[in-house]
């Protein structure tokens, strides 16, 4: 039978690998969804979602702007948070984590949250998505500055479960996708039922799972165990 040290690095190794697989599984559909992207460039308005839109809706320069500027900067949010999952990173390369974090944070507060309220005002599906997407970019918006802050300040556990919750915002994008695809296909519901069920499901029901991880002590484990004090951990970010 293994002893306490023993297990300790067993359930070490079993998390460093979900946390690979997870950032791995993330990356991917970041790919996936940068081959559905690059063909809005060609400033198609028909493109795929562009076609649910009314020509009033496309006429609008606000949501012209915040479409091709949420896209675009979605995708460098996705694939900067998956690398904030990966231990290597934390351990071998911390500059590269700060770097890293410093542009996700940015591109969300400046970019991302922006134009995706900009988007909101025209979301699909009446006043009820359009509140769900605007409180999911009001929150993602505080979720990040707060991680940011915490960075700042040295509180790094504060700091590890403010991205967990900022990271659950952020793959509602991915969750929306495959909610959407189960809903449909398996539940049978309607379009309109799922549209609007996904639009909340996709970052509360993340959130609630992150505050589980939270809970079960997230940010004292990834910072006193998974991952050994450094100089990462000793200065501001």
């Amino acid at each position: 039978m293994a002893n306490p040290a023993q297990r300790a690095t067993i359930f070490d190794t079993v998390m460093e690998s979900l946390l690979l697989l997870a950032a791995a599984v993330i990356l991917a559909f970041a790919c996936l969804m940068g081959t559905k992207i690059v063909p809005y460039f060609s400033f198609n308005p028909l493109q795929d979602f562009l076609g649910t839109k009314t020509d009033h809706v496309l006429a609008k320069p606000i949501f012209q702007v915040s479409f091709y500027i949420h896209i675009a900067s979605s995708w460098v949010v996705m694939t900067t948070g998956a690398l904030q999952l990966i231990p290597a990173v934390y351990r071998n390369w911390p500059k590269l984590h700060r770097w890293t974090g410093r542009i996700y944070a940015a591109v969300i507060l400046v970019l991302a949250c922006p134009s995706g309220l900009g988007l909101a005002i025209y979301a699909n599906g009446g006043l009820a998505a359009k509140v769900g997407f605007t409180l999911q970019c009001i929150v993602w918006w505080f979720l990040t500055l707060q991680a940011w802050r915490y960075a700042r300040l040295g509180q790094w556990e504060k700091h590890a479960n403010a991205v967990l919750r900022s990271l659950a915002v952020t793959l509602a994008a991915m969750s929306l996708r495959t909610e959407s695809y189960f809903m449909f296909y398996y539940l049978g519901t309607k379009p309109i039922e799922t549209y609007l069920t996904v639009t909340w499901l996709s970052w509360v029901g993340n959130l609630f799972i992150a505050e589980i991880l939270i809970f079960l002590g997230w940010g004292p484990y990834m910072i006193k165990r998974m991952f050994p004090p450094s100089s990462l951990y000793h200065k501001p970010m």
